[in-house]
């Protein structure tokens, strides 16, 4: 059931036009009535077949203006490599002991994992917790790496993870409301650009097919990716 608020809100947005980006990043605004700075929201229909592994999106976006928001990163490594990642800024920092915790509480206290090479047999126990949640570090994501301080740092500078559902959807956070306009469009581009080049070679037709954005808590707007 929606709320009044929110049906009150969807009566001002026209579901049978394709706005415009910078038209719908104004609308947006406008609407926008939530207490908390809302994040806007890209929803990306794509042209795969969800039920192939191999047509599977997943990848990294270094959004230019960030995505207001601080995640919290685990890097999985240990000797020299853990306190690489302590200096880059890893809110926590671990190898087998906690790999061990993980395995023994169920607890995940971070949004990102990042792990080194020789880590990731190690991870084994833990990646039935780890994989639901996609936060098994990949080689598709730069998040298995021996580069520890680069991957920390461009993380914490905005770097976000997006891949596809099991409806073949994509989605991102592209920042907050209270951005700049000009700067969601950046962001909105970048990320668009870095989509299309993580398109698999099985696919056939269209791939981009449809695009909306929306606010935490508003309706969406259909836009035109041709920004």
């Amino acid at each position: 059931m929606r709320s009044k608020r929110y049906k009150n809100l969807e009566s001002k947005v026209d579901k049978t036009k394709i706005y415009d980006i910078d038209e719908a990043f104004k609308i947006l605004k406008n609407l926008a009535s939530a207490k908390f700075d809302e994040a806007v929201e890209v929803h990306v229909k794509l042209g795969i077949d969800a039920s192939k592994a191999d047509q599977a999106i997943r990848g990294m976006v270094s959004l230019p203006h960030g995505a207001g928001k601080t995640k919290r990163i685990a890097v999985f490594a240990e000797s020299a490599k853990g306190e690489e990642a302590k200096k880059a800024g890893a809110d926590i920092v671990g190898g087998e002991d906690l790999i061990a915790k993980i395995k023994q509480t169920g607890k995940i206290e971070f949004d990102i994992a990042v792990a080194t090479p020789d880590m990731m047999k190690k991870l084994a126990p833990i990646a039935k917790i780890l994989g639901p949640k996609g936060l098994m570090p990949s080689p598709k994501t730069e998040t298995v790496t021996m580069d520890i301080a680069k991957v920390v740092g461009e993380l914490k500078k905005g770097k976000a993870e997006f891949r596809s559902d099991d409806s073949g959807n994509a989605h991102i956070s592209i920042g907050k409301i209270s951005f700049d306009p000009a700067k969601l469009r950046e962001n909105f581009i970048e990320f668009l650009n870095t989509l299309k080049n993580t398109r698999p070679a099985t696919t056939k037709g269209e791939f981009i097919k449809g695009v909306a954005i929306s606010t935490t808590m508003g309706p969406a707007l259909k836009v035109n990716p041709r920004a």
